[in-house]
């Protein structure tokens, strides 16, 4: 079914209301986009008007629906392994010089559908045991955590695991569950999956070793970039790191992490 049209002030007020909810800064290439994916909001409230829409999500009691809003313009691509070099740098630098008479701990702040932690969970387990990590998982979709939390995937995604950790970490669905696998019970465990909106203040989470951000900040503008990086510098650890993707830069955004390889930084 054909999106409804939506006009130039329709699109600034939902792109306005986008950026101060979460930082996500849209392009004018971005309307039919927008259209797209409310659409079916409108249809399921039986709005003619995106205008209606606007008015309905932006009113005081409406927090539930304005988390739908957030959910359907946020983009969640993840993979297992992704940007393998960073895991790779991990095992073989981070992990290998690590004092393990504490605890590794371990911020994935944009985790989308799960892949990036669970990842993170097999590489620390494979490597430091079952009881020297902690993972704190977050994300803004309320939809994509309770997705995370139950660790289940199509089977088509067990490729982009290795087979020693498929073997050792995975559990392959029966009846059912045929045609998914789901994460051990034990990797679940491990890992605490928690709302956060990162352009709001931060909740207490104490200070990590690593951080992930990645792939998040190509949707911030320069000046959310800043504030977000600004707010994470503290809570990493003296010479921890921050890990973010491959097509982004702390160019201008801070002296207080210093890139050390291709979308690794480490605190100076």
């Amino acid at each position: 079914m054909n999106p409804l049209a939506i006009s130039e002030k329709e699109f600034k007020l939902f792109r306005d209301l986008i950026y101060d909810s979460a930082g996500i800064s849209m392009a004018e290439s971005k309307k039919q986009l927008i259209a797209s994916r409310l659409s079916s909001r409108l249809r399921y409230y039986q709005f003619s008007k995106f205008i209606e829409y606007y008015n309905f999500i932006t009113s005081e009691d409406q927090n539930q629906e304005k988390q739908i809003f957030i959910d359907l313009l946020t983009t969640n691509e993840t993979s297992f392994f992704r940007e393998p070099v960073h895991f790779e740098f991990l095992k073989n630098e981070i992990l290998k010089n690590f004092d393990r008479k504490r605890i590794f701990r371990v911020w994935c702040a944009a985790c989308s559908s799960g892949e990036e932690p669970y990842t993170m969970s097999m590489v620390l387990s494979d490597t430091l045991g079952e009881n020297k990590w902690e993972i704190i998982a977050s994300d803004i979709s309320s939809r994509i955590l309770e997705k995370s939390r139950q660790g289940m995937y199509p089977i088509e995604k067990a490729k982009q695991i290795p087979p020693n950790y498929l073997k050792k970490y995975c559990l392959r669905g029966k009846g059912s569950k045929e045609g998914y696998f789901k994460i051990s019970t034990m990797i679940r465990s491990k890992i605490n999956f928690l709302y956060v909106n990162l352009i709001e203040p931060l909740p207490n989470l104490g200070k990590f070793d690593l951080i992930l951000l990645r792939n998040v900040m190509i949707y911030f503008d320069q000046t959310t970039r800043k504030s977000l990086v600004e707010k994470l510098v503290p809570l990493i650890h003296e010479k921890g790191y921050l890990f973010i993707g491959h097509a982004e830069t702390l160019l201008n955004i801070t002296d207080s992490l210093k890139s050390i390889r291709p979308a690794i930084y480490r605190k100076v």
